[in-house]
């Protein structure tokens, strides 16, 4: 009975082996599996995209390495290596004297009157509202030399501003001088920018508002306005005068064209009719003195009457007392052949 009994299937026994066999091999595989699990996952985190306006900064060990472009990468998931995207393309933008609460088309701002209101160099106070644009040139310089790169251009703008302003007088701030001081403090910004080696590119300095307070607004208002009419007047006589003095000066170059060709003319004439008189004079020296006078004579006679009838009465040489004439009417008409 016995021997029988041992035959049977003992499911305790059995159930034990496959605890053993679970405790010796299957523990140690399962622990495996977990670790090979977890470095697929902690693996899989090291890829990475970057936009097509940014580039990435990776850093090994806290210390940067490289600069990628945009596109997938790939990189050893922290705490080896760390990226840091930085957008190089997108134009930012700090307000200083006042914050747009809702951009254009409706447009809602709210005045900050403790950053807008400054001192001018002769005592005055101004309310000044106006805006700095820039991007990052330099994504290594940006990511790693600021800690708050906004509050920081903020305040070296604010700073350079107020000092340019203390360099005027009031009138001229709000008349004249607006884009001399927006190019100031543009100049000035970026130089500030560049010392410290903020890797930061200023786009743009915009005066938005240069207007006294409140109370006196409207006296200045007027002040401002007759400026503007002023220049509008300026411009108008510059145009005008622009217009006339061409057209003058084009006339005075045709009366003077024409005077010239006019002196010309006379000047040709005259040379002409002092060739003429020497050649006349070279015959009446030459002896033919009584010939070349009634010539002469006969010339004028025909200048002074050139309509009348003209008969010239010559007397015989041979004291025949007979007068002999000339028709020179009729010797004209005739081409000159006496019939």
């Amino acid at each position: 009975m016995e021997k029988n009994s041992q035959q049977f299937f003992d499911v305790e026994d059995y159930l034990s082996q496959i605890k053993r066999f679970a405790e010796k091999y299957l523990k140690g595989w399962l622990s495996w599996l977990i670790i090979l699990i977890f470095i697929g996952v902690w693996s899989a985190q090291g890829f990475y995209t970057i936009n097509p306006a940014e580039v990435g900064l990776v850093k090994l060990f806290g210390r940067h390495v490289k600069t990628v472009g945009p596109g997938l990468h790939y990189h050893i998931p922290a705490p080896i290596q760390e990226v840091i995207p930085v957008d190089v393309k997108s134009i930012r933008k700090i307000e200083v004297g006042y914050t747009t609460i809702s951009p254009p088309p409706n447009p809602k701002y709210r005045v900050n009157k403790e950053e807008a209101l400054m001192l001018t160099g002769d005592g005055n106070i101004v309310h000044i509202e106006f805006a700095v644009q820039y991007k990052v040139k330099e994504p290594e310089k940006y990511a790693f030399n600021l800690i708050a790169p906004r509050e920081i251009i903020k305040e070296m703008a604010e700073a350079i501003m107020r000092e340019e302003i203390a360099k005027r007088n009031l009138a001229d701030i709000i008349t004249t001088d607006r884009g001399e001081i927006a190019l100031d403090v543009y100049n000035d910004l970026q130089e500030l920018l560049d010392t410290y080696q903020t890797g930061i590119l200023t786009e743009n300095v915009k005066l938005q508002d240069a207007n006294p307070p409140e109370p006196v607004s409207e006296a200045f208002d007027d002040v401002n306005s007759a400026w503007e009419d002023k220049e509008t007047y300026i411009n108008q006589a510059n145009a005008y005068a622009n217009k006339v003095i061409p057209d003058a000066q084009g006339r005075a170059a045709q009366i003077t064209n024409t005077a010239e060709a006019y002196q010309k003319e006379k000047i040709a004439a005259s040379q002409g009719d002092v060739a003429k008189f020497k050649k006349v004079l070279a015959k009446y020296n030459a002896g033919s003195k009584d010939i070349t006078r009634t010539r002469l004579y006969i010339e004028a006679i025909e200048k002074i009457l050139p309509e009348a009838e003209k008969i010239l009465l010559t007397e015989d040489t041979k004291d025949s007392g007979i007068l002999k004439f000339l028709d020179l009417n009729k010797l004209s008409s005739n081409g000159g052949e006496n019939k």
